[in-house]
């Protein structure tokens, strides 16, 4: 039954998605960009880049571009399934009967469907065979990936590269844990492993030191991503994902638009000027 209900919500969120990509092809497109990155190796996955090069992209080509992200499912002959490809793109459309508006609610409302489909099997291994089997080659996490939009009149739509933090709390306890099983590992890049030994037992010690109920997380850093901003005034603005293109509605002239512009890591990273680790191998700190 799971793996039938997997298949069919997807089957519908296909079926939106070609949906909107036939409809953004007879919509009236005002302006197409795209900007293309670089392709994510295998033996990337695990190297946060300090530098991408971005290709800007107009025209047709461009809205080709757009709609070939929304579609892009599969794993196919791509070199990593590890680490999704970004799209980043921006998609003016007038859309005065709100055609493509209801149809990219359409596509987040079958995704959500899909999203939860999956999510009704509790065990890992047994979702990853039931997706597996249901959708032979698919990457599960593209299939979650939102269309963003905007159908009202913003001061401005900009694209920017973001760093964000992903944040555990976790107590001493499981601390003390975690640096017990690093003292058992066997660290290639370290020559001397009495050394390696060493080193973890001087951050245990910095964690016994600490009262039993200190709390703790670890706040580490993720690669770097696009990223929408979306601003009306100086105190009223958010920002998505631009994982896939952006599509803004009915866009008035006066709106400013911005583009992606390559990314290049800066040597005086602020993590490490404002957070004060406690070890900082594994980006772990005590907070209040």
């Amino acid at each position: 039954m799971n793996k039938f209900n997997i298949r069919s919500t997807f089957d519908i969120l296909n079926e939106h998605i070609n949906q909107l990509c036939h409809e953004l092809t007879k919509a009236d497109i005002k302006k197409a960009t795209f900007y293309e990155l670089p392709d994510i190796k295998k033996q990337d996955e695990e190297i946060a880049p300090t530098n991408i090069t971005v290709t800007k992209i107009e025209g047709e080509k461009a809205l080709s571009k757009c709609l070939d992200a929304y579609r892009d499912l599969y794993l196919n002959d791509r070199e990593s399934g590890k680490l999704l490809q970004r799209f980043p793109g921006l998609l003016l459309v007038n859309d005065p009967e709100e055609i493509v508006k209801s149809r990219v609610n359409a596509v987040n409302l079958a995704k959500e469907n899909f999203k939860s489909a999956i999510l009704e099997i509790s065990n890992n291994d047994a979702r990853f065979e039931a997706v597996h089997s249901a959708v032979p080659n698919l990457m599960t996490l593209a299939a979650y990936r939102k269309i963003h939009s905007e159908s009202t009149a913003p001061y401005s739509v900009r694209f920017t590269w973001m760093k964000k933090h992903a944040t555990r709390v976790l107590s001493k306890e499981l601390a003390m844990e975690m640096l017990n099983r690093s003292s058992l590992y066997s660290n290639p890049r370290m020559i001397d492993q009495e050394k390696w030994k060493h080193l973890v037992e001087k951050e245990k010690y910095r964690v016994a030191c600490l009262s039993e109920n200190a709390k703790l997380r670890i706040r580490r850093p993720t690669r770097v991503t696009p990223e929408v901003n979306v601003r009306y005034t100086a105190q009223k603005r958010y920002h998505v994902s631009a994982a896939l293109p952006f599509i803004l509605f009915n866009p008035h002239p006066d709106t400013k638009l911005g583009e992606l512009c390559d990314f290049s890591q800066k040597d005086d990273h602020p993590r490490k000027r404002e957070y004060n680790f406690l070890v900082d191998r594994i980006y772990l700190e005590r907070f209040e």
